[in-house]
């Protein structure tokens, strides 16, 4: 059984009693001396963020994590790289799949057949450096650009869509009329 400490029991009345008259709550002040009050003192710190409802309503109050659905002891650096979308930490054979699958989007963004040129090259040198390095990691499965398709490419991506012919019109249906 817990043991009885007044100190803990004078600041739940005194939280108790401030809730009751809706008065402001002042912050306690942590304990003075040793280090094993300190959990007596985020106590009292808790229950009266409590008291003046500060834990209500809060997003996903009641609801599993997101991005949770199965044990994974790194959910949480998945969700930091993810939310901030932080690059460059990967190992360079992932880092260039990613970065292949976004490489038509990444061209769009250009404004020169030149700078598509560069950019590809830049790339394909990317792949070649990493297919080099004997440092172990998942092997580089990306493969090279041809740089010329790719600037065909970005071309063709630029060009409007050529307008879709206009149907033909549908001939005249002769009427017969019949006599009875």
């Amino acid at each position: 059984m817990a043991e009885h400490d007044p100190v803990r029991d004078s600041a739940r009345y005194r939280v108790q009693r401030d809730s009751a008259d809706d008065q402001e709550v002042p912050e306690a002040a942590p304990p003075p001396g040793r280090m094993e009050n300190r959990h007596q003192w985020v106590d009292v710190v808790i229950d009266q963020a409590i008291a003046r409802g500060e834990f209500d309503n809060l997003p996903l109050a009641g609801k599993p994590i997101p991005g949770i659905a199965r044990h994974d002891p790194d959910w949480w650096l998945k969700a930091l790289i993810e939310r901030e979308q932080i690059s460059g930490v990967l190992p360079e054979a992932i880092q260039l799949r990613k970065d292949d699958a976004v490489l038509a989007e990444r061209l769009d963004a250009l404004h020169t057949a030149d700078d598509v040129r560069a950019a590809v090259e830049e790339f394909n040198a990317r792949v070649v450096s990493a297919r080099r390095q004997l440092m172990g990691g998942p092997p580089v499965v990306t493969p090279l650009r041809d740089v010329d398709r790719e600037v065909r490419a970005w071309t063709a991506r630029r060009q409007p869509p050529e307008p879709e012919p206009a149907p033909e019109p549908a001939p005249k249906r002769r009427r017969r009329w019949r006599r009875t």
